[in-house]
């Protein structure tokens, strides 16, 4: 099922994202979890790749795996980091002759070191390109795009920002799927200005379970998002303690799901870090039913 079609009106849906291992015993670990989050009949599974590219054709290799092993849609990410136009569509074809009928376009992060993003002769600098890109290639492919409710951290300031996620949208994304946070105020300020922008796609928030300390302090130093004192005060109490962060962890992020849900999001897309415990507790709790 493509993106556009999934979100329709009061109707919620589950997405959850993954990242290709890169081991035997990763993959093994990864599908184990996959086969207790399949049972909750996610909208798709999304499926990263590594910094610079450098785990493309295990994205492609996963998303059809997950299609064919569980009967999900796939969403597989791509970036303009290190490749060509031509690259581009070579992949795109490829992708598309796999099976995989959504792409999540994303602009990347800059190689580990560099200061600004390293714009290849011949490739593509802003994800509002890749989006267009793709819509020449494959008109009719799902598309989705990331969102910042606390800003991107390279951006000036939320302005910028915004009007850069507009000109994602009308190059012709699907969805809007937002980077993690823990503030749902500032969610739903964001959505605010969001519609107030004029964008009109469906915005799902992006949701990671918090289950240990030190890992989430690095997430958020990269990706500048806001960490509440309410969370990550008894989070560092208990960094001796891994099931009590466990336990710290989801019941935030229920209490969090929960007022989104009831707010009226058109779906919720869970950071799962390859791991289904966490997500399980969190739809658990809400009584979560799963769309056929």
């Amino acid at each position: 099922m493509r993106i556009r079609d999934i979100y329709q009106p009061d109707e919620f849906r589950l997405s959850v994202e993954i990242f290709p291992p890169k081991t035997a015993k990763g993959d093994a670990a990864l599908f184990a979890n996959l086969q207790r989050l399949a049972e909750y009949r996610p909208a798709f599974v999304s499926c990263t790749y590594g910094a610079g590219g450098t785990t493309r054709d295990r994205t492609v290799d996963l998303c059809a795996e997950i299609q064919s092993r569980y009967g999900l849609s796939a969403t597989a990410h791509l970036t303009c980091v290190g490749s060509t136009r031509e690259e581009l569509r070579q992949w795109l074809t490829e992708a598309r002759q796999r099976g995989v009928q959504n792409i999540m376009a994303l602009r990347g992060d800059a190689p580990e070191g560099a200061d600004t993003f390293p714009h290849v002769e011949g490739g593509l600098q802003y994800a509002n390109e890749l989006v267009e890109l793709i819509r020449e290639e494959l008109p009719d492919q799902g598309i989705g795009v990331a969102g910042y409710p606390e800003k991107h951290p390279e951006a000036p300031d939320a302005q910028t920002d915004l009007d850069n996620l507009k000109r994602k949208v009308d190059a012709g994304a699907d969805a809007v799927f937002t980077q993690l946070f823990f503030n749902n105020q500032n969610f739903f300020d964001f959505r605010a200005r969001y519609e107030q922008a004029g964008i009109s796609v469906p915005l799902i928030p992006g949701i990671m379970p918090v289950t240990n300390f030190a890992r989430i302090k690095r997430v958020t130093s990269l990706c500048g998002a806001v960490f509440p004192d309410e969370l990550s005060t008894p989070l560092e109490a208990a960094q001796e303690d891994d099931q009590a962060q466990f336990e710290i962890g989801v019941e935030y992020a229920i209490r969090q799901c929960r007022e989104l849900m009831d707010a009226g999001v058109p779906g919720i897309h869970f950071y799962v870090l390859n791991k289904s415990q966490a997500c399980e507790a969190i739809l658990n709790a809400l009584d979560y039913q799963a769309v056929a």
